[in-house]
């Protein structure tokens, strides 16, 4: 006997009292009636147009996706839906593995910065020097400006453009630059040059700022300097013909010692300014070797001298800043054993052939 509801049973019923729906199982989908639905009946039953906005599609389970080949096949036009949209291909395939992704990675039209025709060391004969060490000497630019130079396609031997720096030469006969071809080699010259406040140490400035080149010599050879002095340092700047020679002197394995006098306003003892022999670092920069020394007080100024071997950039003010020092004037008055000596702001003195000869003996790495 069916269970049958009063009036008053079915006047009273709320709402929230009705019988609520099974929750779905994750992962499961199932059928208005609460069952699970089966694999094999979800995928023999047809899907519905309302179930995707492109209408019906032809799905063969059999056949490969080629999409995920760079590839998309359409059928006619025949097997289009009502809204002209063509019928794809079921994904089926099974993913490829890391191996197989990764098969004709070789083939793939990669273009290298510089083809080199061989490995290792090239195989020099009869005092062959590669092109970039013989630009550099000839005071073309630095080796790794004309590195670049080569890439940008400006740089060619008998009329073909060269395309790698790896190119033994014995002289520059047949190299042009931009097409203006190569002197031959000059011998190695050094000026002392000592530069003013507020020039710029480059060859030119786009926003209108004098460079050093302004204020030279128009009778001096193609000259290139030595390290640099910051717009507001003043000092002793080499300037060089010899690229090669330039690399020698900039680095730090070779040693070659910088000494800078600092006028700074602040406090500091000469126990913080020894501690620096050890070297510092400074926001994740380390500092090699500094040797600097408190020459004189006068109130709260004093000018520090300081001598060291690397020479990164900003390198003196970055350090006495970091002492909390402010640096009003700064002056390099030595660079290897060249001194800047009572040398006239703006004026240039060249260094004896002899002298410089002598002195690249000494520099070792």
């Amino acid at each position: 006997m069916a269970y049958k509801r009063t009036p008053n049973q079915k006047k009273n019923r709320t709402k929230g009292s009705e019988l609520k729906a099974k929750p779905r199982a994750k992962g499961r989908p199932q059928l208005r009636d609460g069952t699970e639905r089966k694999s094999d009946e979800r995928d023999a039953k047809p899907r519905s147009k309302k179930s995707s906005s492109y209408g019906s599609r032809d799905i063969n389970a059999g056949e490969t996706d080629q999409r995920q080949f760079g590839k998309v096949e359409h059928k006619n036009s025949s097997n289009h839906d009502k809204h002209g949209v063509a019928s794809r291909k079921k994904t089926s395939a099974k993913p490829r593995s890391r191996r197989e992704s990764f098969a004709n990675f070789d083939t793939m039209p990669v273009k290298p910065r510089f083809q080199s025709t061989g490995s290792g060391a090239l195989k020099r004969e009869n005092g062959e020097q590669r092109i970039a060490k013989l630009l550099a000497r000839a005071g073309v630019a630095s080796r790794r400006e004309i590195e670049r130079m080569i890439a940008d396609g400006r740089i060619a031997l008998n009329g073909k453009i060269l395309e790698t720096p790896a190119v033994l030469l014995k002289n520059l006969q047949g190299v042009t630059v931009d097409g203006t071809p190569v002197g031959q080699t000059d011998p190695t010259r050094l000026f002392l040059y000592h530069k003013a406040a507020g020039l710029l140490t480059a060859e030119r400035d786009f926003t209108g700022r004098r460079t050093i080149y302004d204020n030279l010599p128009k009778d001096l050879p193609r000259l290139m300097p030595i390290g640099r002095l910051d717009l507001n340092t003043e000092g002793l700047l080499l300037m060089t013909n010899d690229g090669e020679f330039k690399r020698e002197m900039e680095l730090p394995q070779y040693g070659v010692e910088r000494t800078y006098r600092a006028r700074s306003f602040g406090d500091i003892s000469q126990e913080q300014l020894e501690s620096l022999v050890d070297g510092i670092e400074i926001e994740g920069i380390k500092y090699g070797k500094i040797d600097a020394n408190l020459e004189r007080r006068t109130g709260a100024n004093q000018w520090i001298e300081m001598t060291l071997t690397e020479g990164k950039n900003r390198e003196v003010r970055r350090v006495l800043e970091h002492f909390e020092l402010q640096v009003s004037r700064l002056i390099r008055t030595r660079y290897g054993p060249y001194e800047l000596g009572a040398l006239p702001a703006g004026q240039v003195v060249e260094v004896r052939r002899a002298d410089v000869i002598k002195h690249r003996r000494t520099l070792k790495p």
